[in-house]
């Protein structure tokens, strides 16, 4: 018989889920950040409960990201479905049918709103549990087995985006070796991105970087002119050349920006899905963009990252070291986490923000990665080519 939902917080990690486990789903519809940083709570459940299948369902198709991680044992992917209404029935009752089916015993839902909690609910799991912070949505208590409206504190980490759905976990009592997000890149990925890297004329082993301009929120991104002049002079300085990524709505400004710069850029926006966005991120020298999802898949994958900031508050969710450079407008408002100022959905601060401190970030990034020996070869090379 299951329990009625209650206020529970546990402390001293005392787990009171002991009892054996099978399946366990996590239900994350995040955003693509969202779900590379619960790669760690993915870890963490796998680690506690070794011998249960860990399964995780998110919004198609974010879930090309998690396709190759060993510790989930299924991705599953809720798609948007079109047409008339008793159509869009039909593909979601399919779809409940399908959870109801793997009996899950657990079901932690790591987000607060409305369709987690149903899906949740709807699972039929023997234990469901979900955060939330005010008591205003009665009829999650219905949903949810067990809620928890307050949070343990957790430690100071490097990885602060991914502590978010670990509080969740802390607070029944499991904790993680790392909270270090992490991600997997699949073989076909792999081969077809090298298949794209031949197209642009790059050979196997060539250094390249990828670039972001591009985020779902304008207020967040930073004029083309200048992103047309760090390509140049990181070329100029390093003779890299820059790939652009995005979504196939951001192809034509991302070919407006590879129209002012001196060659050597590349557009593969619209080109590649999620899976083969990590295995290109994966293979390059850094990555270098705006406050969007590639510099979380890019941490995640090890690659050192150079990312623009304004009015977003880095310190919630950005790993920043050594080799991960966070770039801001020295202003006082800067981060004052609004939709532009004054929600305008314009930043003033990004407007004013100009290309040395983000050149120099790099040069400073590539002198750690590549060695300062690096600049006079391709001084040398240089001279070379201008006397043959």
């Amino acid at each position: 018989m299951q329990s009625t939902a209650e206020d529970f917080i546990i402390l001293q990690n005392k787990n009171i889920l002991m009892e054996k486990l099978r399946n366990i789903l996590l239900v994350q519809f995040g955003d693509i950040g969202d779900v590379v940083l619960t790669t760690p709570t993915v870890c963490a459940i796998r680690d506690f409960y070794p011998e249960a299948r860990v399964s995780i369902l998110v919004h198609k198709p974010f879930g090309a990201l998690l396709k190759s991680d060993p510790n989930i044992y299924e991705v599953l992917e809720l798609a948007k479905v079109k047409g008339l209404d008793f159509q869009v029935l039909y593909e979601y009752l399919k779809f409940i049918r399908r959870l109801r089916k793997t009996h899950y015993d657990l079901v932690i839902d790591l987000r607060t709103g409305d369709r987690g909690a149903f899906f949740s609910f709807l699972t039929g799991a023997t234990h469901r549990i979900g955060y939330r912070a005010d008591g205003k949505k009665i009829w999650h208590s219905i949903a949810f087995t067990k809620i928890i409206r307050a949070l343990p504190e957790w430690p100071k980490s490097n990885y602060p985006g991914a502590e978010h759905s670990l509080g969740l976990l802390r607070g029944i009592g499991i904790d993680a070796k790392t909270s270090a997000p992490k991600l997997y890149v699949a073989q076909d990925d792999r081969e077809r991105v090298a298949l794209l890297l031949a197209d642009c004329g790059l050979e196997p082993g060539a250094r390249f970087y990828t670039i972001n301009p591009f985020s779902r929120w304008s207020y967040k991104e930073w004029d083309r002119g200048k992103w047309v002049e760090v390509i140049n002079s990181i070329w100029d300085k390093s003779s890299i050349p820059a790939i652009i990524v995005g979504s196939s709505e951001e192809s034509a400004a991302a070919e407006g920006i590879i129209a002012g710069c001196k060659g050597h850029a590349f557009n593969l926006a619209g080109k590649i899905n999620l899976g083969e966005l990590s295995a290109i991120i994966a293979k390059s020298t850094f990555h270098l963009g705006v406050d969007s999802a590639a510099p979380h898949i890019a941490s995640a994958l090890g690659t050192p990252t150079v990312t623009i900031h304004g009015p977003s508050d880095w310190r919630v969710w950005r790993v920043v070291n050594d080799l991960n450079v966070i770039i801001f407008p020295p202003m006082d408002c800067v981060p004052c986490s609004h939709r532009g100022c004054d929600d305008t959905e314009v930043s003033q601060c990004l407007e004013q923000l100009d290309t040395d401190g983000v050149t120099s970030a790099v040069e400073g990034l590539l002198r750690k990665l590549l060695g300062a020996s690096v600049s006079e070869q391709l001084k040398t090379k240089r001279r070379s080519e201008d006397i043959y």
